[in-house]
């Protein structure tokens, strides 16, 4: 292979072809090999060279996403996805697998479609092929029909994100697989009455959230903790030769006695059992929890700083515990944030909203924000823009909450606890009415954290008036 400078090993012009440079003429980023033909002792770009670029693909020209020795990664990508793709009885591609196919093409790095395509033990791939062949129907049946591993949930996740599939909500699905599993432990009777508690309450309750946005992990942890409380409430009453429909009062609370901690798990459940009728014998007062402030302001602050000027710690990481420190966000709803939420306005302010009012951003906070969204998190290998500020691995889906969680504790900072020391913050400055509107929390909640802060609004209303 040679160039207007002389011979160019293999080795070499993958290096070139893999670091790409600014060409001092056209300003573009391209390989840089060839002499200036307007300037002595500079490289340039083969276009401003006016030569032919070896470095281009033999198939499409371009130079961008070097991968093979005379292809590039998209024109290989795209001979691969045929052969997987295609119906063999039409010789195209199966109609109902073009959305993905025109999708994948489509992605920012085509290298990352083609290991996943090939990456052992490619479960994935694997599937698409049957489905392609008519093996397997292209619907959310077939899926729940296989094990729920990781590669088929993702590859279901894939199909859904191009439009192929419908929409669903993989931790209800999930989460009705392991309610079954566990209900096969019960004694027939409660395990009937469980069903239908988990199913027609807990599980409804789930489905309505996930219509308004994102299921959050504590929600789906806190529906199976009470499963799982009802569980082993049945089996306490099955060894005392009792059923949970046939549970007495003076039963229930030996069984609170030996069991001290059943008390938050069995709230809900029992409370359950008197609205349906299924036993209008017991009874459990709810207990109401009071919000613990254990970070002080100075810490806080702290925090803050760190976050503001570490640039070891991850952009997205520091926004969103600043969104958390600040403005009291809690994680899961910072991990669903859309871009649309954020506006640059023409004079350069950066305003945030997080409920009904926006917010202007800090200094420091706004020059984060405005790097971050120069140059984004990278997505799944799905190319399609769902909106998300924080996009997740997952084709379609956001940022998880224990990614933001995981790097803000690696920093020293506690999200529980450091969430609670700015509501109580925020609480001491704002009235609640205004604090509700700006950072997106219940009217009776800001109330609670004004008298937990101690200051009396109650006059602020008529104050505002004057």
């Amino acid at each position: 292979m040679m160039l207007p400078t002389g011979p160019l090993c293999y080795r070499c012009r993958r290096d070139i072809a893999y670091h790409p440079g600014i060409c001092p003429e056209c300003f573009e980023l391209r390989p840089i090999a060839y002499p200036s033909t307007s300037s002595y002792n500079v490289l340039v770009c083969a276009g401003c060279a006016n030569e032919e670029s070896v470095f281009a693909c033999s198939e499409c020209g371009r130079e961008d996403h070097p991968y093979g020795a005379s292809r590039c990664a998209r024109c290989i990508l795209k001979e691969r996805l045929t052969a997987l793709l295609t119906d063999p009885e039409t010789g195209c591609v199966h109609e109902a697998l073009v959305p993905l196919f025109e999708e994948l093409l489509r992605a920012r790095r085509p290298q990352s479609v083609i290991t996943w395509l090939t990456k052992p033990p490619a479960i994935g791939p694997s599937l698409l092929d049957r489905m392609a062949h008519g093996e397997l129907a292209v619907s959310h049946d077939t899926f729940r029909a296989l094990p729920a591993g990781r590669a088929e949930n993702y590859l279901r996740d894939l199909l859904t994100a191009t439009g192929i599939l419908p929409p669903y909500h993989p931790p209800i699905e999930q989460m009705e697989r392991w309610l079954s599993t566990r209900l096969a432990e019960v004694s027939g009777d409660d395990a009937a009455l469980i069903g239908r508690y988990a199913r027609w309450h807990l599980l409804r309750r789930l489905r309505g959230l996930a219509e308004r946005g994102p299921l959050s992990k504590p929600s789906i942890y806190s529906a199976r903790s009470h499963i799982n409380g009802a569980i082993r409430l049945s089996t306490w009453a099955t060894a005392n030769s009792t059923t949970i429909a046939a549970l007495t009062q003076p039963q229930l609370e030996s069984y609170l006695t030996e069991n001290p901690g059943g008390r938050t798990t069995q709230q809900s459940f029992i409370a359950w059992l008197g609205r349906s009728k299924e036993n209008t014998q017991v009874m459990l007062p709810w207990r109401g929890t009071t919000p613990e402030v254990v970070v002080s302001d100075d810490e806080r602050w702290d925090s803050i700083d760190r976050l503001i000027n570490d640039d070891e710690i991850a952009l997205y990481a520091r926004i969103g515990g600043l969104f958390m420190l600040l403005f009291a966000q809690p994680l899961r709803t910072i991990a669903a944030m859309t871009r649309d939420q954020i506006i640059i306005t023409d004079a350069g302010r950066v305003t945030v909203t997080f409920d009904t009012e926006p917010v202007e951003m800090p200094p420091g906070l706004d020059e984060l924000i405005r790097r971050y969204l120069h140059k984004p998190g990278t997505p799944s290998i799905a190319s399609t823009d769902h909106g998300w500020l924080f996009p997740g691995r997952y084709p379609g889906s956001h940022l998880v909450t224990d990614v933001f969680r995981s790097k803000l504790v690696t920093a020293g900072i506690h999200p529980g606890t450091s969430r609670n020391a700015a509501m109580f913050g925020l609480a001491g400055r704002i009235p609640p009415p205004v604090l509700a509107d700006l950072i997106g929390i219940a009217d009776h909640t800001a109330v609670r954290w004004a008298a937990l802060a101690a200051r009396d609004w109650s006059g602020y209303i008529a104050q505002r008036a004057e």
